[in-house]
């Protein structure tokens, strides 16, 4: 990296995309605490533990299945339709789902049916929100730069992910409705910055193709480049498996016995974790052995989710979650750094797209998963496991994607990759 090239905060509208990008995160980490925690507090007045553990496992499904029916779409709209309007349409949506469920609690109206309406709704917004931002922050920096702006792109993201979900445990402590409606106010200075984002040069993806052909050509892209097929598929199935967020409303109540405050907090250590980990690489970015460092991280996670999910004493819970949130943040860092690095810009919508679709299916099928197991076997021998699982996976991969292993750095080869 030049001496000579900007900082990424030099430049007028990536500080309006990172300010855009930590305010949604924020309302939105709010929205989800309260959420998760709405269900299995409604589901518990009427359910025992396990089948209240089913109702979050379901939450997840409800979430994840607007991406996946949507993935060729909202990939291809992202490189075809300018991603500054696709961001701030998103933006827009979620501002509806914030005020919804806000009027709902205010009037104590809350159900069921409501919530899972309002999180289908929201994965709706981040199946079109996550091609067109991560596509975007390439088109407002240098390429020089890039790995250190994903890194700060990563912070704003992680920061907001500590500030939102103690934020919205604080705030529904004073009502309801609250934490939803500073989610609105938030909502509306993302869009705020969205809009205040000058027009980008774009490449032009061939207009008189095929829309189908060019839809799955992200899949052809993903499926011939090893090193981003693996690093992708590495997080999808080792958070599949380790999956330890989705419990926590139940470690929050029925194992730490912390209340909706002490959810925060849990909610918000991995997140701690993980940002520090990113204002690390932003300061100094990360440059060699890439791979075996990320293949490393995935392990750490694994042996993190094991811990968490063994302990009874409130501070171990937390310094498990962020040593878990630290390790998965340095895979993430090099997973999009690849990503981003290795893909043409006209196909960057697309590719994203694919990328987002395994990053939720780890998180939202993640979370249904150990909700369900949890609902057969327990919380804590689903969390356990889970992590078990994830060390597993990380040696299985280590064999079955070489790649991996002998990615020394993040740059791409000379010759492009063919879809």
């Amino acid at each position: 990296m030049s001496d000579a090239a900007p900082h990424p905060l030099a430049i007028r509208d990536f500080r309006f995309y990172w300010v855009a990008r930590l305010a949604s995160t924020i309302a939105q980490m709010s929205m989800v605490i309260v959420i998760g925690w709405q269900v299995y507090d409604i589901a518990r007045r009427t359910m025992d533990l396990h089948h209240a553990a089913l109702q979050l496992g379901l939450i997840g499904v409800v979430q994840f299945v607007p991406l996946f029916v949507l993935t060729l779409v909202t990939g291809w709209t992202a490189d075809r339709i300018d991603r500054r309007w696709i961001a701030r349409a998103t933006i827009a949506l979620e501002t509806f789902c914030a005020a919804t469920l806000g009027w709902l609690s205010w009037h104590g109206a809350t159900t069921l049916p409501s919530l899972f309406a309002i999180a289908a709704l929201l994965g709706v917004a981040r199946a079109f929100a996550g091609p067109a931002l991560g596509a975007l922050a390439p088109n407002l920096v240098p390429r020089e730069i890039l790995p250190r702006a994903i890194a700060l792109s990563s912070m704003s993201w992680q920061a907001g992910a500590i500030a939102g979900p103690a934020l919205g445990g604080y705030l529904y402590a004073i009502s309801a409705a609250t934490p939803y409606l500073v989610s609105c106010a938030l909502f509306a200075l993302s869009l705020t910055c969205m809009l205040l984002i000058r027009p980008v040069p774009r490449t032009d993806m061939g207009r008189g193709r095929n829309p189908w052909k060019q839809m799955v050509d992200g899949l052809h892209y993903v499926r011939r480049n090893k090193l981003v097929l693996g690093a992708i598929s590495l997080d999808l199935f080792a958070v599949l498996l380790g999956g330890a967020t989705a419990m926590l409303p139940v470690y929050a109540r029925d194992i730490l016995h912390a209340g909706p405050a002490g959810l925060g907090n849990l909610r918000a250590a991995p997140a701690l974790g993980a940002t520090l980990t990113a204002a690390w690489f932003a300061w100094r970015p990360l440059k060699h052995d890439v791979g075996v460092k990320m293949l490393a991280a995935v392990g750490v996670f694994g042996v993190a989710t094991i811990g968490f999910g063994l302990s009874r004493f409130m501070p171990l819970s937390l310094l498990c979650l962020a040593l878990l949130g630290a390790a998965d943040m340095l895979s993430v860092f090099v997973r999009q750094s690849l990503i981003q690095l290795y893909t043409p810009d006209e196909m960057r919508g697309r590719v994203g797209a694919v990328s987002s679709l395994f990053i939720s299916a780890s998180n939202e099928l993640g979370e249904a998963e150990s909700g369900f197991l949890a609902s057969a076997v327990g919380p804590v021998v689903a969390v356990v496991g889970g992590g078990i699982g994830a060390i597993g996976v990380t040696l299985l991969w280590a064999w079955i994607f070489p790649e991996l292993r002998r990615a020394r750095t993040f740059d791409p080869p000379a010759e492009p990759i063919s879809v």
